[in-house]
């Protein structure tokens, strides 16, 4: 449009035709032409459309074992997975140059389940909600039976949670501090500090304990380092001794990375095993390569080993089609795996997994209705950028609560609860918006065993706008 505009010009000049109200009304156009250019960028700028945020964050100080736990990774190669002993076993060698664990030759699922009838969402909703057939809603309205008090504040872009049998919280941070939080104070000393390649949205991110961490004080963690100019994620293993992360082993390694879609959330299920969420690293065809780890969600023992039963024989594999899958948490119930995951400018999901599913990604979203995908329990669109998710099960919030779906919104800056209907809890019958705006983007959930589900903040993620004490971990209490 501007070298046609550039040519108009020299054409009149060049006939000396050129009027003054013709100069005037071609700098309009120009004018006109560069702030739709300007509204169209804006417009790109959200949350998980591929733009590359600067890091705002800090690279954290190195700190001294007695001082903060400073934990360097050994630089890995190789896929490493631990022995029972606690020792390394024979190591994995990966694909080159992508680093893909490829135990064996992946063939056809062995035993793919066919997914159940989901209830299928319609058209959508205002306020960034879908509805579903018989779902009632409340998009902006906050219960008066509940609020949310700040427990701590002076974090830095928070990411995950884990709590301990002794009541401490542990919180990632993306800049690489895992930190404590004990009687409602953030302690001054770090758990552990990890060397990670913290950009846009990478860096240390999902963090879960051993179901047995009582006896062997094992955690879980994932994020992303630096290997030459490529960025890898790496699932580890610290184990606390005398509150502080130590006994740095990997678990899994070599899983594509970038700047964004990483992630890297973490969990284990009733099952014992550990589930890891992982993005497309911004390889949307990877979602659907059986032989990538990314796009996908994997099913690991705790010492890092495939187990028997996953649906592809010898990989770690556990659902594919995925674009960027965040939080993750069982049904309290039926036991069944829920995840949040990222759409791109449509369709953020809620979707509960079947092993060996395939999620449709990259080639449709939301419900397609295609027997060959699992298609959500519910969609959103435009999107919400969903985040952490967990179920509440205590009991300091009303009783028609217990059981029912939380989720974080970051672009959407609101705590989203989804109330299942019985006796199989596949389909919603009620979701609404918790405290919309009033925090500011969040990220974290988590439930603990102190009966308190938990969120936090990112507002000092490079995408919000940071508030004073930010960014804070808050709880849901009764209202008085």
């Amino acid at each position: 449009m501007a070298t046609s505009m550039e040519g108009l010009v020299a054409f009149e000049q060049r006939r000396g035709s050129i009027s003054g109200f013709g100069r005037i009304m071609l700098g309009r156009v120009g004018l006109l032409w560069l702030l739709c250019v300007g509204i169209a960028l804006m417009a790109c700028a959200s949350d998980d459309l591929g733009v590359e945020w600067p890091d705002r964050s800090t690279t954290p100080e190195p700190r001294s074992p007695g001082t903060g736990g400073l934990v360097t990774p050994r630089p890995l190669a190789t896929a490493q997975i631990l022995a029972p002993s606690g020792g390394l076993a024979t190591q994995r060698p990966l694909e080159s140059p992508r680093g893909l664990v490829t135990p064996q030759v992946l063939q056809t699922p062995r035993t793919l389940v066919t997914p159940k009838p989901l209830v299928t969402p319609q058209s959508l909703g205002t306020a960034g909600t879908q509805k579903s057939p018989g779902v009632t809603q409340s998009p902006e309205k906050r219960p008066d039976t509940v609020k949310a008090e700040v427990v701590v504040e002076g974090l830095d872009v928070p990411w995950g949670m884990a709590f301990t049998p002794d009541g401490r919280i542990l919180i990632t941070e993306r800049a690489g501090r895992i930190q404590v939080v004990k009687d409602g104070a953030l302690l001054a000393i770090p758990f552990a500090t990890l060397d990670v390649a913290s950009v846009s949205e990478s860096g240390l991110m999902g963090i879960a304990l051993h179901p047995e961490f009582e006896g062997n004080g094992h955690v879980f963690v994932c994020y992303t380092y630096r290997d030459g100019r490529r960025l890898i994620n790496r699932v580890a293993r610290l184990t606390d001794v005398g509150g502080e992360g130590v006994d740095h082993r990997t678990v899994l390694d070599g899983i594509p990375g970038a700047r964004n879609h990483d992630g890297c959330g973490l969990g284990f299920g009733p099952d014992g095993k550990l589930y890891v969420t992982m993005g497309d690293a911004q390889e949307a065809d990877n979602a659907q390569d059986l032989g990538s780890l990314s796009g996908k969600v994997l099913r690991l023992n705790p010492d890092g080993g495939i187990p028997e039963d996953n649906p592809l024989p010898g990989s770690p594999v556990y659902t594919y089609g995925h674009r960027n899958p965040q939080g993750l948490d069982w049904h309290p119930r039926t036991g069944e795996l829920f995840i949040t995951e990222h759409g791109p400018r449509s369709d953020d999901e809620i979707n509960i997994l079947e092993s060996g599913g395939n999620y449709g990604w990259p080639r449709t979203l939301g419900t397609g209705g295609d027997s060959q995908y699992v298609d959500p329990i519910l969609s959103f669109t435009p999107t919400l950028a969903l985040s952490g998710g967990a179920f509440y099960t205590g009991d300091s919030l009303p009783r028609e609560w217990n059981g029912n779906f939380f989720f974080a919104a970051l672009r959407a800056s609101h705590l989203h609860r989804v109330a299942l209907a019985g006796p199989d809890y596949r389909t919603v019958e009620f979701h609404e918006r918790l405290f919309d705006g009033e925090f500011g983007r969040l990220r974290a959930v988590g439930m603990s065993p102190d009966g308190h589900l938990y969120f936090t903040t990112s507002n000092r993620d490079g995408r919000g706008s940071p508030k004073p004490g930010d960014d804070k971990l808050l709880r849901l209490v009764s209202a008085p």
